[in-house]
């Protein structure tokens, strides 16, 4: 199947397992080294969860910048995963315009840190 592709139905239960998070962009620099345009991205989820990196390919609609300061969706219990020589340890969230250029996903107003999507 693919990524891009609806997947089936799934138990409720399921979909509680993934733990999507609220979490401020306190660092954001280029990432040249990734294969497509990507940023770095340090992302403060407050709480127990803290600090956690991320590699993000939102170069279209953002700079580096314009992201510190702004608060994001993720998920953040997923393996860290290693996007070139970097760990990424959450995946930032975003869904495609009519290009397929990534817009990040964001409250509407500012909520408390590591509020969970529910």
């Amino acid at each position: 199947m693919d990524a891009h592709e609806p997947a089936g139905p799934i138990a409720f239960d399921d979909f509680l397992k993934i733990d999507i998070r609220v979490g401020r962009i306190v660092e954001a620099a280029p990432y040249p080294e990734a294969r497509k345009p990507a940023f770095k991205l340090v992302i403060d989820f407050g709480g127990d969860i803290g600090r956690k990196k991320s590699s993000a390919q939102i170069t279209k609609y953002y700079a580096p910048e314009t992201l510190v300061g702004r608060q994001v969706l993720a998920v953040v219990n997923f393996p860290p995963r290693q996007i070139g020589k970097f760990i990424s340890e959450v995946l930032t969230l975003g869904v495609p315009d009519g290009e397929g250029e990534v817009v990040l996903l964001t409250p509407e107003q500012d909520v408390p840190l590591g509020g969970r999507l529910f």
